[in-house]
């Protein structure tokens, strides 16, 4: 995952002395890439007559390949100098950031940094642009906090505009919750939604070389434990179906990627896709949902893009007085497992003849996801909360002796009923860490809302 990219440009007005102005914007913008943020700088622009620094700015920047544009304003400067700057870059997210002064023998010192953003604000405000307004003070020192999730959201939007999306299938079992306008989603979040058919993976499977098949077979006698012993004919099913998996999704450049599970791969192949999906996220990096949930994929995109985790999707399974019972009935990625990757043949009902997971998870604070669709407008349910390890339970239905299967109470900061009363889907996606400043920047920078 990338660092956030910025085009930055320092301000003073031309009769500050530039050492005033120099030294803290060079100050400034040592402390973004000392924080992670790629920075791309022109020297610091004055309201020169001419208006020469401000044409060496716009040239030395404009065309550059950057995910926002850093206003850092270091002293009184004229709001038109601000202004001619960012209107060369208006279809970037754009941060206002105005400096602070100093003390010298116990006497403040200031260059008037906030008199250039207060006269700014409005005019920024009422052109339209899309940025933040921070400042630094002498109490708290600077804002990195602020910027640096700004940043990250606008990292994540410029990866969700070049993101793209497989899905096997369509519409598994029927469901509502997951699926989405492709039109929609690509026009408003960025995305670009394919479909594929199942039977081309069949065929691409039945080329697979042999050698290939025996190197993944071997990867997943190493990688995973098994609880009890599984045939290499199972192993081999799934290792060639995922081979296949992974020869699209290299092919298409997916980022993300959906099955058809229950009227699909269990259904026509005979085999649940268990296997796939964990290999694709271990060998591959990628995104990945369950039964063609494209709103679930999109979700996971946003919340890997600002967090640079892999964002597993979790169902719900109970709701108590504090608390709610998330869990899944196939896989989770090896990123959020505790210990070992822990895998057993079993069967549900009519399925069998895959893997299932049934891996310990990662306890800790979480943030929880879900991106959907109402009345023409997105919306994103945001929720955080405290992940336990889950009392003794089972699903209904499992081969005896049931499995525990990969699970975790999470302990929500707000009430549960208000939580179930906004919630999406069964189906939300985890990051771990408390990620709300994160959301909702990309929220504001999407036009879309927080709930």
């Amino acid at each position: 995952m990338r660092n956030p990219i910025a085009a930055f440009v320092g301000f003073g007005e031309i009769n500050t002395p530039r050492k005033f102005i120099d030294g803290r914007v060079a100050e400034a913008r040592t402390l973004l890439t000392d924080d992670g943020i790629d920075v791309i700088s022109t020297g610091p622009v004055s309201d020169d007559p001419p208006g020469n620094d401000i044409q060496r700015a716009i040239g030395e920047l404009k065309g550059k390949d950057v995910d926002l544009l850093i206003l850092c304003v270091a002293g009184w400067i004229p709001t038109h100098a601000i202004i001619s700057v960012a209107m060369e870059f208006r279809h970037k997210p754009m941060i206002l950031w105005g400096l602070t002064g100093w003390t010298e023998n116990g006497r403040l010192i200031t260059t008037a940094d906030q008199a250039g953003t207060t006269g700014a604000r409005k005019p920024m405000h009422d052109m339209g642009f899309k940025f933040i307004y921070v400042y630094s003070t002498q109490d708290s020192g600077h804002p990195i906090k602020k910027i640096l999730s700004f940043a990250h959201a606008a990292k994540a939007m410029t990866l969700l505009r070049h993101a793209k999306i497989g899905q096997m299938g369509n519409r598994d079992m029927n469901l509502y919750g997951t699926l989405c306008d492709v039109t929609s989603v690509r026009s408003r979040i960025g995305v670009e939604i394919e479909f594929f058919e199942m039977m081309e993976i069949v065929q691409k499977g039945d080329s697979i070389k042999k050698s290939q098949v025996a190197e993944v077979i071997d990867y997943v006698r190493a990688q995973w434990k098994f609880e009890k012993p599984v045939e290499d004919a199972t192993l081999e099913t799934g290792a060639r179906h995922f081979l296949a998996v992974a020869e699209k999704v290299e092919e298409r450049g997916y980022e993300a990627l959906s099955l058809i599970d229950v009227d699909g791969m269990k259904k026509l192949a005979k085999f649940p896709p268990a296997m796939v999906f964990m290999l694709l996220g271990e060998k591959l990096g990628i995104c990945t949902a369950p039964e063609n949930d494209a709103m679930g994929n999109v979700t996971q995109l946003m919340a890997h893009y600002l967090t640079g985790q892999i964002a597993a999707y979790m169902e719900f399974y109970e709701f108590f007085n504090d608390r709610v019972l998330m869990g899944v009935p196939d896989y989770v990625p090896a990123e959020i497992v505790e210990g070992d990757v822990l895998v057993t043949p079993a069967a549900f009902g009519d399925f069998s003849g895959g893997l299932l997971n049934i891996s310990k998870v990662k306890v800790g604070r979480i943030t929880l996801a879900r991106l959907a669709y109402t009345d023409g407008r997105y919306g994103l349910h945001v929720a955080t909360g405290e992940a336990v390890q889950p009392r003794p339970w089972e699903e209904a239905g499992w081969e005896p002796p049931a499995p525990q299967l990969p699970s975790l109470e999470v302990i929500l900061d707000n009430p549960v009923d208000d939580f179930a009363q906004e919630i999406m889907s069964e189906h939300y996606h985890i990051a771990y860490g408390d990620h709300r400043e994160l959301y909702a920047d990309l929220c504001y920078l999407l036009d879309i809302e927080l709930i």
